[in-house]
C-alpha cells in the first residue's frame, strides 16, 4: 500500500487554491494500486488533501493530536467540515495528548512522516510560526530521509 502523509499551511490565501489542488491530485494520480492518505484534519492544506484523496479512492488515516483538538475549530462551519471527513476515515490514530499544544501538533507531524512513504507539504519554504509548524515537520521528514513533495505557488503568500 502506498502511504502519503500531508503537512501544510492553514492560512490559504484563496488565489492559491486552484495550484495547490492540481498540485495534490498531480502527486497523488502518480500511484498504482491501494493508497493511505494520513492527515490530522486541520484546516487548510490539511483537509483539502483529505477531500481529494477521499476521491481519489484512498483509504484515510486521521492522527488526532490532543483530546481537545475539536476545541480548536472556532470558525462557522469548521467543526462540521471536520467531523465530516473524521466520519469518512478509515482509521484513527489519537495521540495521548489532553490539550492542544504546539509539542501534540508536533508529535501529530512527526507520526504522519514517519509512518508515510512521501510527504506532501504545501508550504511557502519559510521557517515554522511555532513548534510544530509546516517548516518543522519537513526538516523532520527530510532528517529521516522521508521523500517531500513540495506544493506552493511562486509569490503566494500565506494568510
Amino acid at each position: 500500500m502506498n502511504r502519503i502523509g500531508v503537512t501544510g499551511h492553514r492560512g490559504i490565501p484563496p488565489e492559491g487554491y486552484a495550484h495547490i489542488r492540481a498540485g495534490m491530485r498531480a502527486a497523488l494520480s502518480g500511484y498504482q494500486g491501494a493508497m493511505e492518505a494520513l492527515s490530522s484534519l486541520a484546516v487548510g492544506a490539511d483537509q483539502l488533501f483529505a477531500d481529494i484523496a477521499l476521491a481519489c479512492g484512498a483509504e484515510l488515516t486521521v492522527v488526532i493530536p490532543s483530546g481537545d483538538y475539536e476545541r480548536g475549530f472556532t470558525a462557522p462551519g469548521e467543526l462540521a467540515r471536520y467531523q465530516d471527513l473524521r466520519g469518512r476515515a478509515s482509521r484513527e490514530v489519537k495521540l495521548g495528548f489532553p490539550y492542544s499544544t504546539d509539542e501534540a501538533y508536533y508529535a501529530a507531524g512527526a507520526y504522519i512522516a514517519d509512518h508515510c512513504d512521501r510527504l506532501l507539504a504545501v508550504w511557502d519554504g519559510r521557517p515554522a510560526r511555532g513548534l510544530g509548524g509546516t517548516g518543522d515537520i519537513v526538516r523532520y521528514a527530510r532528517e529521516r530521509g522521508k521523500p517531500v513533495t513540495v506544493i506552493w505557488r511562486e509569490g503566494l503568500e500565506r494568510g
